[in-house]
């Protein structure tokens, strides 16, 4: 008989937890997954992919006025808030039976229920059976955080933002990260007027400097109000709904507030202490390259290790996890050169080093860097502009780092990063033929230094 019910034992069925169930699966290994919500985790089912159908939604704004310009007679556009969540909600029903489908296919069998670490090789689910497994993965992800307030029970958070009944005609965003940004452009384009409080000097800290100037100063002209330097104190019942108070001693009057101030990992509760696995101070899952954890028999992989807080990083290392323990094809996943996307208005793609980082790592850099109106925009009337930027080692001529802020960024950074990761310097884009008439011919023609 065999010693454990099962191989492995996944906790948490996101996008870094079923690929490595699948994928252990397929080497031959028993496997099953707990999760206590829905199949998919945070980008299936309240992340990417709802923020991103609701981004599309929202550029359909710019689209109607752009079109005059071309000769279009649009009649007074309309939008239904229910309609586009219903919509939403639709397609992320058929994304979750998709997940829950792949996992039967390959053997996986999933429990829909928490679980908890009892000791190495058993977890207690919530109905109170165990089952016990040769190793555990941990892929819990992470969730929103509140910060500690009077009146913060007040507010949402990200999770909430994807059901709310109806959108309110003002509202007051807590945060400076890319969630914050993106929801602040979507919601101001959807019609609601948006403050974004942000108590650092400038929002989307990490990002090159250049490209936070410049996506600040198009979020204003588009309308969101941006105030940094300032925090929420309190937040109260007000005339509209809520009453806000910031450091600065401004009030704000909003139908609804959203803390969008960080994330933590999700291992409160789950029983990590009785195995040995350490957490840092933000309560995430320390492992080591290869995801392992302190406890012998246990793994960790996705945003509950905080590492890359990303939906491939995540598919990419429960990925590795699964070949290297069970299918005898040990590999790491590679978390240098990760391409990352914000989906404002003007979105921005970037990978690499950023200017800031690069001086500070390879000293000598040179900088390539061009601002323009995007072709669309001569007709339109829009004043959006594209920027683009390069980061290049001035002794090797070897591209760090590529930073583009306008339509298409995050595509463009996409291919971008293939270039960047095989180690591309700036004559093999000098020698690269151009793509006539588009932005990206940019990134190819830049010759002069800044």
């Amino acid at each position: 008989m065999a010693r454990f019910d099962l191989d492995l034992f996944v906790i948490g069925a996101g996008s870094g937890g079923v690929r490595a169930a699948r994928i252990a699966a397929g080497h031959g290994a028993r496997v099953a997954v707990a999760e206590e919500y829905r199949v998919g985790g945070t980008c299936v089912i309240r992340g990417c992919v709802p923020k991103k159908l609701f981004v599309l939604a929202s550029r359909f704004a710019d689209a109607f006025a752009d079109a005059a310009g071309f000769g279009w007679s649009v009649p007074e556009p309309s939008f239904s808030w229910p309609d586009l969540v219903a919509a939403k909600d639709r397609e992320i029903a058929r994304l979750e039976g998709i997940y829950a489908a792949n996992l039967e296919k390959a053997g996986v069998a999933i429990h829909a229920q928490r679980a908890e670490i009892e000791d190495a090789h058993t977890v207690r689910l919530g109905d109170g059976s165990r089952i016990t497994a040769g190793r555990l993965l941990i892929a819990t992800g992470g969730h929103p955080v509140r910060p500690h307030l009077p009146g913060a029970e007040r507010a949402i958070t990200s999770n909430e933002v994807f059901h709310l009944e109806r959108l309110p005609e003002r509202m007051v965003v807590v945060g400076g990260g890319f969630i914050a940004v993106e929801f602040a452009c979507l919601l101001q384009r959807l019609g609601v007027a948006v403050t974004l409080v942000y108590r650092g000097e400038l929002i989307l800290r990490g990002f090159d400097h250049e490209l936070r100037r410049h996506l600040a100063d198009a979020m204003a002209a588009a309308g969101v109000e941006i105030l940094c330097g300032t925090d929420v104190t309190a937040i109260e019942d007000g005339p509209a709904g809520h009453r806000v108070a910031l450091t600065s001693g401004a009030v704000l009057d909003a139908g609804v507030v959203m803390f969008a101030t960080g994330r933590r990992p999700n291992t409160a509760g789950l029983g990590v202490e009785r195995v040995g696995v350490m957490l840092d101070a933000a309560g995430a899952v320390v492992v080591d390259a290869a995801s392992k954890t302190t406890a012998e028999t246990v793994w960790a992989v996705g945003d509950v290790t905080n590492r890359i807080n990303l939906t491939p990083v995540a598919i990419r290392e429960g990925h590795a996890f699964a070949d290297t323990v069970f299918g005898g094809k040990p590999w790491t996943a590679d978390h240098v050169g990760v391409p990352s996307a914000v989906f404002a208005t003007p979105e921005l793609g970037t990978v690499g080093l950023t200017e800031e980082q690069a001086r500070a790592s390879h000293g000598a850099v040179d900088i390539y860097k061009t601002s323009f109106r995007a072709m669309k925009a001569t007709l339109s009337g829009s004043g959006e502009r594209v920027f683009m930027k390069l980061v290049v080692d001035a002794r090797t001529d070897r591209v760090l780092g590529v930073h583009i802020l306008g339509e298409g960024a995050a595509e463009m950074a996409q291919l971008l990063a293939i270039s960047v990761k095989m180690g591309a310097t700036k004559a093999d884009l000098d020698a690269t033929m151009p793509l006539h008439p588009t932005a990206a011919e940019e990134l190819v023609t830049l010759r002069t230094k800044q």
